[in-house]
């Protein structure tokens, strides 16, 4: 199964949105490998964002990071990445459709809920960021069977 990296940011922390965003991938059918509620240490903030430490935003996207807890998860599945990118919508909620968690859930696009690899290498990239091996879970989940052919 392919794997990729969500992460619930402060502002989704903070209005209580993990559970709903755990439950949405959840009935996709898509499985949990790890799991953390953590404050983001500046290093590892850096690292994540590090395709944008030149652009002027990048301060202030660092400082939002830092300012609360954050959810890091793993999730597995057959083609992963787009599916989840899909569920989570536009970065920017005003251009998210109606029934992705941003398109339901957020306003702003510097406070847009949720952070999801944009692809398989991303994906890779940022759980090593963020987890050791020892930490993601491999398990069989009991409706894989019927999840897919």
């Amino acid at each position: 199964m392919d794997r990729t990296f969500v992460m619930v940011k402060p502002d989704g922390v903070q209005r209580g949105l993990v559970g709903e965003i755990v439950s949405r991938l959840e009935a996709k059918g898509l499985k949990m490998a790890a799991a953390r509620l953590e404050m983001m240490p500046e290093a590892r903030v850096t690292e994540q964002y590090r395709e944008h430490l030149e652009k002027p935003f990048f301060p202030t996207l660092r400082q939002y990071i830092m300012s609360g807890p954050c959810f890091l998860m793993v999730w597995e599945g057959k083609d992963i990445v787009p599916i989840v990118r899909k569920m989570v919508g536009a970065t920017n909620p005003a251009a998210a459709e109606p029934g992705t968690i941003r398109g339901d859930l957020a306003l702003d696009i510097g406070r847009n809920v949720i952070h999801a690899s944009d692809s398989p290498e991303s994906a890779k990239r940022e759980i090593g960021i963020h987890f050791s091996p020892e930490e993601l879970v491999d398990y069989t989940r009991i409706d894989e069977a019927v999840l897919y052919e």
